[in-house]
C-alpha cells in the first residue's frame, strides 16, 4: 500500500469521517485557513490514482468515497513505523514512549489488559 502525504492524509481523514463527499464538503470540514478548491480537487484525484478513493457522478459533479478503510491504513502505517524506527519491536517502541514520559503506568496497564483479552 502506498504512503500518503500529510495533505493527502488530511483529506482521507475527512472522507473516512463523512463516508462520502464532494470537494466543497471536504473543504468545509478542513481547518482554517481553507485550501483552494483546485488544491483539494487535485489531491482527491491523486488519491484516486493511488487507489485510496473512488467516485460516482452526481449531476455535473462527483461524489468521492474511500475504498481503503481507515483501520487498514492505520495498521499499515503503524507497522511501517515500528519496522523503520524500532527494528520491528513493539517492546522497543513502548520502551521509547515510556522513557519520553509519553505513556504512563496506567496506560501501560490498560495496554496489557487489552493484550490479555486477545490471548483469552
Amino acid at each position: 500500500m502506498k504512503q500518503l502525504t500529510k495533505a493527502e492524509e488530511e483529506i482521507m481523514q475527512v472522507l473516512w469521517k463523512l463516508g462520502e463527499a464532494n470537494v466543497a464538503s471536504v473543504i468545509e470540514e478542513l481547518p482554517d485557513p481553507k485550501p483552494a478548491y483546485n488544491t483539494v480537487s487535485t489531491i482527491v484525484r491523486i488519491l484516486e490514482n493511488k487507489e485510496f478513493v473512488d467516485h460516482r457522478q452526481q449531476g455535473k459533479g462527483y461524489i468521492y468515497f474511500p475504498v481503503v478503510e481507515k483501520e487498514t491504513y492505520s495498521s499499515q502505517s503503524m507497522n511501517k513505523l515500528i519496522n523503520n524506527y524500532f527494528n520491528g519491536s513493539f517492546k522497543s517502541m513502548l520502551s521509547f514512549f515510556m522513557k519520553k514520559n509519553e505513556i504512563d503506568t496506567k496506560d501501560l496497564e490498560a495496554i496489557l489488559k487489552e493484550i490479555n483479552k486477545k490471548e483469552d
